[in-house]
Formats: C-alpha cells, sequence, structure tokens
C-alpha cells in the first residue's frame, strides 16, 4: 500500500477514491452502551447531519429532513471507529433533494482494517424563513 493509497481492509474493501468525504468523527464513550457498541440513534444523527451538507449546498438554504427512505446498519459501530460520511444527490425534485449517505469505518487502524457499517437514503425539503416549502433555485447554466 502505497502512503496516498486510502486504507484497505484484508478483503479488499477500502474507503471511495476520489471521493471526500462530507463528514468524518469518531463516536465517544458517551456514545455507546456499556458494551461499547455505539448507539444507533447517534449514527442515525451523524447520517442526518452529513446528508444535510450536500442538501444546503444544492438548496442555497435552509432544509428540513422529510424522510428518512431507507436506513441499513449493515455492521456495528464501536468505541474509537474513525468514522466516513459519504453523501451524494441522487434526487433532485421541485422543492426536495434525496441524498445517499454511506458510512465506512476505519477499525485497528494499524492493520487498516475498513468496514462499511451503513447505507441511508434521505429527502430534505428546501424551506423559507417561514419553515415552510420553496422552489430549489435554478443551478447556473454550465461553463463552456
Amino acid at each position: 500500500m502505497t502512503q496516498n493509497a486510502p486504507p484497505r481492509d484484508e478483503s479488499g474493501l477500502a474507503l471511495p477514491e476520489n471521493q471526500m468525504p462530507v463528514l468524518r468523527v469518531m463516536p465517544m464513550p458517551s456514545d455507546a452502551n456499556v458494551h461499547g457498541d455505539v448507539f444507533g440513534g447517534w449514527i442515525m444523527a451523524q447520517v442526518d447531519i452529513a446528508g444535510s451538507l450536500p442538501a444546503v449546498r444544492r438548496a442555497n438554504g435552509r432544509v428540513a429532513t422529510i424522510a428518512v427512505n431507507s436506513f441499513v446498519f449493515k455492521q456495528p459501530v464501536f468505541v474509537g471507529d474513525l468514522l466516513s460520511f459519504y453523501a451524494q444527490i441522487v434526487r433532485v425534485g421541485t422543492t426536495s433533494v434525496t441524498v445517499q449517505v454511506e458510512v465506512y469505518a476505519e477499525r485497528n487502524r494499524l492493520n487498516a482494517e475498513v468496514v462499511k457499517v451503513t447505507d441511508a437514503t434521505l429527502t430534505y425539503v428546501a424551506t423559507d424563513e417561514f419553515r415552510k416549502p420553496r422552489p430549489l433555485p435554478e443551478l447556473p447554466p454550465p461553463a463552456s
């Protein structure tokens, strides 16, 4: 493994290449139960934050979470895991933005173990100053 290569575990799973995580966080003991497993609700909150980042950018302002379309916990998360959240817009409506979020845990970082722990799809709606739905702004034309 070269210094610039993403961490990869023995199964070949690695952090997504050519993508930057929108959020990276390490759960602390207060985020876990007595056995060291991180609470699912804590992970859900972090996924909601990560998903909102591209939604806010696309909406050019405030958004509200209106749906958690899917949420799958694939592997447990432990205190000390370094979580990387990758989010991308998968659908844009008149007022809404749907975002896919994938979460990877780097465990035993000296051994470079990477585990995909969560997949989720969330929908956000752009809101105005009165917290009512508003149309998404038009995208600028592509540069020529």
